[in-house]
C-alpha cells in the first residue's frame, strides 16, 4: 500500500470490478477517459485478467484515508529499457471530484514510479477541455510538450489532445521534505 496524505493507493482487487463497472458507465466519468462504448462486468473481469499477466502495466485502487474506494490510478505501457510509462487516472466517485484527492493520487504514484520502479519519465494525455485535470497536473509538475490537434471525437465534435510529462529531474525539488530539526545553538 502506498501512501499519501490523504489517499492510500492499494492493489486492484476482483472484489473492486462491480464499482468500476458502474464508474466506467457513467457519462460524466468517462466523458474524460477514452472509453465511449458501455461495459459489461464480463468485459471487465476479462480486462482484470489480462492485467494480471501485464508487466507492463501497475494499476491501483484510490481509497480515501478511512478506506473509501474512490477511483483508480495506474502506470501503462511501462518501458523497462527506457524507464518511461504512461499514467492514467480516474475518480469515479463524484462526491470527491475537484477536493485535491487526484492531486494527492498523481503525487503518490509519481513518487512510487520515480523512487521505487525508478523511471525516469511518465508521461499522460489529457483533453484540453478537461480543465480541472490539466490544472493538477501543472501543480504535480508535469510539463506540456505538445498537442494532438482534433485527435479526441466527443459529444458532436473534435477535442484537442495535450500531451504532457513529467522527469525525475524535474520531480524531485518537488517531493516535499520532512521538517528538519532545529539546531540548538
Amino acid at each position: 500500500m502506498l501512501q499519501g496524505k490523504r489517499v492510500r493507493l492499494r492493489a486492484i482487487e476482483r472484489s473492486d470490478i462491480s464499482r468500476c463497472v458502474a464508474w466506467l458507465n457513467d457519462p460524466e466519468v468517462i466523458r474524460y477517459l477514452t472509453l465511449y462504448m458501455p461495459l459489461s462486468h464480463e468485459d471487465e473481469a476479462r480486462w482484470f485478467e489480462q492485467y494480471l499477466q501485464d508487466s507492463r502495466r501497475k494499476v491501483l485502487a484510490i481509497e480515501t484515508e478511512t478506506g473509501e474506494y474512490i477511483g483508480n490510478i495506474g502506470l501503462e505501457a511501462i518501458d523497462w529499457k527506457n524507464r518511461c510509462a504512461e499514467l492514467g487516472i480516474f475518480i469515479g466517485e463524484k462526491a470527491f471530484w475537484g477536493q485535491g484527492y487526484g492531486t494527492d493520487a498523481v503525487r503518490t504514484l509519481l513518487r512510487f514510479a520515480f523512487e521505487e520502479l525508478n523511471l525516469n519519465r511518465v508521461e499522460l494525455r489529457v483533453f484540453a477541455f478537461n480543465e480541472r485535470a490539466r490544472r493538477c497536473y501543472l501543480h504535480c509538475g508535469f510539463v506540456e510538450e505538445g498537442r494532438q490537434r482534433q485527435a479526441h471525437y466527443t459529444e458532436g465534435r473534435y477535442h484537442d489532445v495535450i500531451l504532457m510529462s513529467i522527469l525525475r529531474a524535474e520531480w524531485d525539488p518537488l517531493r516535499e521534505s520532512p521538517q528538519k530539526p532545529e539546531v540548538g545553538r
